[in-house]
């Protein structure tokens, strides 16, 4: 028959760590490949999802059929420039695409479609945004680990947060904390000023690791890279404003970032005291009358503990903990066994 002994408050302990791994697929910290599946990369009709945003994947996916998206890429505007109306129906001129993807991450962040972005008291007309797949970041980006290299054809440009410059210091929003972009490296911001140029068009942008979101500045970015990033117009033959950002990131072909995890473990500790646990619980220890099978147990009984069961209340078995080894145990000894719980 088994034997039982309840848990008091001091056997418990719970702790939690920060365990920092590689954001993309295959364990890879550096994303240096970029692909995008062609039937979601659509951009016939107002509405076709690829207006909207795009998916960026490591590997190719009309090839291998099985690639998993890394981050997506978008284009926001407040007066919905950049792709075209819904409908031509009076009332509703204006409502596009790139509109809809501008007042979404107002709202995510500021909790009203009413507030606009504001990069250090420059507020512009347009955002591009990376949002790293859920997957991939975890609980959050790691802060400090943002080396992203942005190649335009004319210019080359390389951003990070500016985290390690600011000691960890940063704005609480609805999306968790809000760093600066900045142009640097591994969380140190290259020089002093936030606005980079002389333009007076504010910060490059912002980051949000918890959300694993990056928003960059539009007029800031035009205003480093001769006007490629131009506002409102279609990059190419019809609305691939998303895709302006991912043809750049693709010829940079940089894109590292940390992924971060908090992961909680319970500890609970099974004290064996040397008047307990001296008998085994297997049905060959006694015959079918309760006497001992081996008389040279009475006196001295001797056991070996292999496993340790979690139960609750109802005696229903929870969890199971395996020893290494086998541990002995006579009337001589105590023993402290220690159980991990990760969750």
């Amino acid at each position: 028959m088994a034997s039982y002994s309840r848990l008091n408050p001091e056997d418990l302990s719970v702790s939690t760590d920060k365990v920092t791994s590689n954001a993309w697929s295959d364990d890879t910290d550096t994303l240096t490949t970029f692909f995008t599946s062609s039937t979601q990369a659509v951009y016939t009709n107002a509405t076709s999802q690829g207006n909207f945003f795009l998916e960026v994947y490591k590997d190719n996916v009309n090839d291998t059929g099985s690639a998993l998206p890394q981050f997506t890429v978008a284009y926001g505007h407040q007066g919905g420039s950049g792709s075209l109306n819904f409908t031509n129906t009076a009332g509703a001129l204006g409502n596009t695409a790139t509109k809809c993807v501008y007042n979404q991450y107002r709202q995510l962040v500021f909790g009203d479609e009413n507030s606009n972005f504001s990069f250090n008291g420059h507020e512009p007309k347009d955002i591009w945004v990376i949002n790293v797949s859920r997957g991939r970041y975890k609980h959050a980006l790691k802060a400090g680990s943002l080396n992203l290299k942005i190649n335009d054809g004319t210019t080359v440009s390389y951003f990070t947060d500016d985290s390690v410059t600011l000691t960890g210091s940063s704005t609480i929003t609805n999306l968790g904390r809000q760093f600066n972009l900045v142009s640097g490296s591994s969380g140190e911001m290259l020089g002093t000023s936030l606005n980079q140029t002389t333009a007076g068009s504010g910060s490059f942008g912002f980051v949000y690791p918890e959300a694993g979101v990056i928003i960059i500045n539009g007029e800031a970015m035009r205003n480093v890279t001769s006007n490629k990033w131009t506002e409102g117009s279609s990059h190419s033959s019809n609305q691939e404003k998303a895709k302006l950002l991912y043809d750049y990131l693709k010829a940079s072909g940089t894109f590292q970032v940390d992924s971060e995890e908090k992961v909680s473990s319970q500890y609970m500790f099974v004290r064996v005291k040397n008047s307990e646990f001296n008998y085994s619980s297997n049905p060959s220890y006694i015959d079918t009358n309760g006497n001992l099978n081996n008389t040279t147990m009475a006196d001295s009984p001797s056991t070996y503990i292999t496993t340790v069961g979690l139960y609750n209340d109802d005696n229903n078995l929870l969890a199971v903990a395996k020893l290494s080894q086998p541990l002995k145990k006579d009337f001589t000894t105590e023993a402290l066994v220690r159980i991990k719980l990760d969750y």
